[in-house]
């Protein structure tokens, strides 16, 4: 604000939409982005779909993300139960390491390396490595089935794929290396865990694959050139291949210091998977602002995540909502000192209010930063600030250097509505892998006097001038001629006792007509009557909602089934319900 001028955060927000060069300017001085060329400008051009980021300029990330205080911490790492810390000096031999393997093994800047694994020490390290070497990750989830993994190194044709052998989540040894075996014949680089698994003959041991440097050099690219091809969710069709580049980590890093307060010092926890957009933001989001990184090596779910965070000294904690149900089901957190942590932030899918304002007062008042956005944007364009009052499952602002409108049905912007981008930021894709990146995002957007970009989410806008989701445009349901989202409708009925977890979906009767409201529960106690649930459901809804939206029926599921990125999947609920 300072920088800017200005003394309210609203004008702060104005200025960082009209004023979009200082503004990202201000954001690279501060965070310390460093180019091996300048460049001529920040916005080279005032095209929204093509602004020209950085033109000119010649950089490698990884050079902004190790160039701290070598004695720093950069990981703090859980493994079985032990705890251990890497410094930004460590991480910086060990990348050093993972490029003279790279080079070594004939892979040249460009090639694509495929990362199938949990969020490990060593998944950090072949991440920051790929793109040291000016090679381009390709993002893939270790919960992936053979056949999905199969699908996304078929649109990629990466020269390797690495993995480690195995994974382990409560209790369970998972098979990890065996599935990328079934899904492709591409070499693989392999962790090995102590499992004594055997490799196929070409495939390649990590410890074989570092080589022996420890000098960190590398490779200048331009701006727009590719690190990362992340997936969209791909629960309907073949999954979206979006590129992130050089740049976009600027964008996670923007948002991770002024929304999330990450700063020099802090640590930094958020369970998820380079498989997810997460994954890469958390990489970029703690060591571009020199701070350090906390890896769990087990499912967060459980008593032993609450003892890591406090062990780690956790200071900027995210999660994801399912988390925060399966804690308060247990009472996990109940016990736990999280006297560290300062900020809690939530990504993934709608969050419910009582779960998330039960758990900033069982931290100690801590607020919450409710975050949404998506992997072609590069980390949120709705979010929630330290500086703004904290209200559970409530946005506050649009994300700094975004702007956002609302349009209804008829494409009039309104309070209630499809959500719109209006760029340019830096993050947002500028194009896909295989597709054509201005029909998926530009055609047929409403007339408006900005060039609208397509997002598909859409929100309310309180009288109070907070946000709420409202879930994607395609989870809006027609019950009884009138509208409604899955989300509005979860809200509603979540607080029914006994309901650890629910999702609603709408399908059509066999024989035609009018939908039909299912509503799915993952109990919370064993000995519930679907037909009393469904009972104290509809007098939610009636005394809440609408007294013409009617429960069908409510289904009794062990567990929703969810992405990578921990959303629920409603079209496999919906696919596979049979009446």
């Amino acid at each position: 604000m300072d920088a800017a001028g200005v003394d309210t955060y609203d004008a702060l927000h104005d200025w960082s939409v009209t004023h979009r060069s200082e503004f990202w300017a201000v954001v690279m001085a501060e965070i310390g982005i460093q180019c091996r060329v300048d460049p001529r400008a920040v916005m080279g051009s005032s095209d929204p779909e093509h602004p020209q980021w950085l033109a000119g300029a010649r950089l490698n990330i990884v050079d902004s993300c190790l160039d701290g205080d070598t004695g720093a911490a950069a990981i703090v790492s859980s493994r079985e139960g032990r705890l251990s810390q890497m410094s930004v000096g460590e991480l910086r031999s060990e990348v050093a390491r993972f490029v003279s393997g790279f080079e070594a093994a004939g892979f040249v800047p460009g090639d694509r390396l495929a990362i199938a694994m949990p969020m490990t020490v060593e998944a950090v390290i072949a991440y920051l490595g790929t793109v040291a070497a000016g090679g381009v990750v390709v993002s893939i989830a270790d919960s992936f089935a053979p056949d999905e993994i199969r699908v996304r190194l078929g649109l990629t044709d990466p020269v390797a794929v690495v993995t480690q052998d195995v994974s382990v989540r409560f209790g369970r040894t998972l098979p990890m290396y065996a599935k990328c075996v079934e899904a492709a014949s591409t070499q693989c680089i392999v962790v090995d865990t102590g499992a004594g698994t055997d490799l196929r003959p070409g495939d390649t041991a990590w410890s074989d694959f570092l080589g022996d440097s420890d000098r960190l050099h590398t490779v200048a690219m331009r701006p727009d050139s590719h690190t990362n091809v992340l997936f969209s969710s791909g629960t309907t069709g073949e999954p979206k291949a979006i590129p992130w580049t050089q740049i976009t980590p600027i964008k996670a890093a923007m948002d991770g210091r002024y929304h999330q307060d990450i700063h020099p010092g802090d640590v930094v926890a958020w369970p998820t998977n380079l498989g997810w957009m997460m994954g890469p933001w958390l990489i970029y989001a703690a060591l571009l602002n020199d701070a350090a990184i906390a890896l769990y090596d087990d499912a967060p779910t459980d008593r032993g995540f609450v003892r890591f965070v406090e062990q780690a000294q956790v200071t900027m904690l995210g999660l994801v909502p399912s988390i925060v149900s399966a804690w308060r089901a247990s009472g996990a957190l109940q016990a736990g000192d999280w006297s560290t942590v300062e900020v809690i932030s939530s990504t993934g899918e709608a969050s419910n209010a009582e779960d998330y304002t039960w758990l900033s007062h069982v931290a100690g008042d801590v607020p919450i930063i409710e975050y949404c956005g998506g992997t072609e944007v590069g980390g949120g364009y709705i979010t929630a600030t330290v500086v703004q009052p904290s209200q559970a499952s409530r946005f506050t602002t649009p994300a700094l250097g975004l702007q956002l409108v609302l349009l209804d049905e008829d494409g009039k912007e309104s309070d209630v509505g499809e959500v719109f981008l209006v760029g340019p930021s830096i993050g947002l894709s500028e194009e896909l892998v295989g597709r054509d990146h201005h029909h998926v995002y530009y055609d047929g957007t409403p007339a408006h006097p900005e060039q609208l970009r397509r997002h598909g989410d859409r929100l309310v806008r309180e009288p109070s001038g907070t946000y709420r989701t409202l879930g994607r445009v395609d989870d809006t349901m027609n019950l009884g001629g009138i509208k409604v989202s899955s989300a509005e409708l979860e809200e509603t009925v979540a607080p029914v006792e006994g309901v650890a977890e629910v999702a609603a979906v709408s399908v059509p009767p066999p024989n035609g007509g009018p939908d039909r409201l299912i509503i799915f529960v993952v109990p919370a106690a064993s000995n519930l009557d679907p037909l009393a649930l469904r009972e104290a459901m509809q007098a939610e809804i009636r005394a809440h909602l609408n007294p013409l939206f009617r429960v069908h029926e409510v289904v009794l599921v062990d567990t929703l089934p969810r992405t990578a990125s921990q959303k629920v999947m409603r079209r496999v609920l919906r696919d596979g319900y049979s009446a």
